[in-house]
């Protein structure tokens, strides 16, 4: 087993990278819910708090990352509530002995309330602000979402790698053969999808609100893609539901941005890519020990069992009409 990439990423040596900055931490520090990266809150001698956050190596190349920092530091410079790293000697990435890390402010918040209409439809503003902005130029170094890094790679690697137990590979590369032939249908169905940078990753866990109302946090994910990747992971429940929440955000949006209905057919389509990204992305860092720890479900027999048949139900959901927008 190749050594983990972190194994080297001590506490003493966190606090000596911000120290490096010419922040003077008081030795106080506490992990952050992160598993991709690792990000610490650390407390400086005046009291404040400070956000590091140490990228995982070989992930991102460093114009990619510099990317994410662009777009967070346009968003901000436009008044909008996306917390962007801090520039420390004219740079926002740093390095301090193998690590890349950047520091943040720190923005606290709770999460927000997905069952009151008023908060979607802010919501809704909020990222047809962003998109607004991600539709004036695309990211050059980050990949898109698309059917072949979202849903073929990922797919073959887990199969290749012996992730997918002997008596079930068939089963497994036949049902992601028959949902991959759907996603491309529902995209083939959508046209021209104009894509814009997003967020990429917009759950509630990336969505902290205050009294102000909410800001995003977390871009490391962010890609070229389409508007409603950004909007179908606010939604739950029945058809029904999910219909009433879209019409709020979607309603919401469009006081700033333009959205496209023929994207509804991909809701269920990016759903499908996600399941199967995910996957693979579980396996592509099994060597790391803080999966294995905080993942013990995956890789075992009971879990591809769940996801050939969370499969086949998507399959299901992608043959039939898309969502509609409701008042």
């Amino acid at each position: 087993m190749p050594n983990p990439p972190y194994q080297n990423l001590t506490p003493d040596l966190i606090l000596d990278a911000v120290d490096s900055l010419g922040y003077r931490c008081d030795g106080r520090m506490l992990a952050l819910n992160s598993y991709e990266n690792r990000v610490y809150q650390v407390w400086l001698e005046d009291g404040r708090p400070l956000i590091a956050k140490f990228y995982r190596p070989q992930r991102w190349e460093d114009r990619a990352i510099l990317e994410e920092h662009a777009f967070a530091g346009e968003l901000a410079g436009r008044e909008m509530p996306v917390v962007a790293p801090l520039t420390v000697n004219d740079i926002t990435l740093h390095r301090h002995k193998e690590f890349r890390f950047a520091l943040f402010p720190h923005q606290p918040g709770r999460a927000p309330e997905l069952e009151r209409s008023d908060t979607l439809s802010w919501i809704g503003r909020f990222l047809g602000r962003i998109h607004a902005v991600g539709a004036l130029t695309p990211f050059l170094h980050r990949q898109d979402i698309d059917v072949e890094s979202f849903g073929r790679e990922p797919a073959q690697y887990v199969i290749e790698h012996g992730f997918v137990p002997a008596d079930l590979e068939a089963a497994y590369r036949t049902t992601v053969h028959d949902a991959l032939q759907r996603v491309e249908s529902c995209y083939q169905r959508t046209g021209v999808v104009r894509r814009v940078r997003l967020h990429g990753d917009c759950h509630a866990g990336n969505i902290l609100w205050t009294d102000g109302g909410p800001h995003f946090v977390d871009l490391d994910d962010c890609r070229n893609g389409p508007a409603v990747q950004d909007i179908w992971m606010l939604l739950s429940g029945d058809r029904a539901d999910m219909s009433a929440q879209l019409g709020r955000v979607v309603a919401g949006y469009r006081e700033f941005h333009d959205f496209s209905t023929a994207e509804l057919a991909l809701i269920e389509a990016l759903r499908t890519l996600r399941m199967i990204h995910y996957a693979g992305w579980l396996a592509r860092r099994w060597d790391d020990p803080a999966f294995p720890a905080s993942f013990p479900w995956f890789n075992t027999q009971r879990y591809w069992q769940d996801q050939i048949l969370a499969l086949r139900e998507q399959c299901a959901a992608m043959d039939e009409p898309p969502l509609e927008l409701l008042d």
